[in-house]
């Protein structure tokens, strides 16, 4: 049995699952913002990636000379996390390592996530703590789905928007949704990126870095909130979805998917983060309704 919980003020309110963590939920006065995982198009909504991002070869991983089977995005997002603190506008989940996780991920850690609503905000913070006697290798990520189109914009060109403006190179994603070596023109123009459903025909557009720690999702000319997100300690960014479906994916990264044709070792994957004995990692990520 899973439950979920709900926190609030007079400006938000969010449900929050305890399988994963997992944001279930976020409404603001105009509406709800969040995708809904319909899983006619995707059952997830805003799951929490750990110990990898993306996929690995063969779905298969390493750590020192321990290899086992993994899925796509990691195990967190599948497991009960237990509820440690909650008030009315905010709460923390967390997850320790288990019999179950030591057997495909041989490392003992803590894994932290809070949320927390202060006026018009919602703060995501994760922070991961080696328990180990050994380096960590691990990478984490957030993969939230919001509401495309957004409430009250049917019919209405919606646009991302870097704040920093600049145009980052898009690496490619081969069939396997490993990351290949090409790297394709940026589909932004001048930090502007018009969302259109064929930009994701094949998969997702993927950044390893210049978009900056600040962007916005927003209808131009039309009632619906702007939504304005930062990101801490995510250099990486993909935005997806499937073709057709109406949402879109803002994902801040510490890791991303492994290289074509590398072998299944999670500290070789780009971006990883070996973390040292009793260390804590932190990253965050926050939107505002504008």
């Amino acid at each position: 049995m899973t439950s979920d919980i709900t926190i609030s003020n007079d400006q938000l309110s969010a449900r929050i699952s305890d399988l994963g963590a997992e944001l279930q939920s976020l409404t603001h006065g105009s509406g709800e913002l969040l995708w809904h995982g319909d899983p006619a198009h995707w059952s997830g909504r805003s799951p929490l990636l750990f110990p990898i991002v993306g996929r690995a070869p063969g779905d298969r991983v390493s750590v020192g000379s321990h290899e086992a089977p993994m899925p796509q995005h990691g195990f967190a997002r599948k497991l009960p996390w237990r509820l440690e603190s909650r008030t009315e506008s905010a709460c923390t989940h967390v997850l320790r390592d288990s019999d179950e996780t030591r057997a495909v991920y041989p490392r003992a850690f803590e894994l932290t996530l809070s949320h927390a609503l202060s006026g018009a905000t919602l703060a995501a913070s994760a922070s991961v703590r080696n328990m180990d006697s050994q380096p960590m290798p691990f990478g984490l990520g957030f993969h939230p789905a919001f509401n495309w189109p957004l409430p009250g914009a049917e019919g209405a060109e919606h646009v991302i928007t870097l704040a920093n403006g600049a145009e980052p190179v898009r690496h490619a994603i081969d069939d396997e949704a490993l990351l290949a070596p090409q790297t394709l023109p940026s589909p932004f123009d001048k930090g502007r990126l018009v969302m259109q459903p064929e930009l994701f025909a094949k998969d997702a557009l993927v950044f390893l870095e210049g978009t900056g720690e600040a962007l916005t999702y927003e209808a131009p000319g039309t009632t619906a909130p702007r939504l304005e997100f930062r990101f801490d300690n995510l250099p990486a960014l993909g935005i997806w979805t499937r073709p057709g479906a109406p949402f879109i994916c803002v994902e801040p990264w510490h890791g991303v998917a492994a290289r074509q044709g590398a072998g299944p070792e999670i500290a070789d994957r780009p971006l990883s983060i070996i973390l040292a004995p009793g260390e804590v990692a932190h990253f965050a990520w926050s939107v505002s309704v504008l």
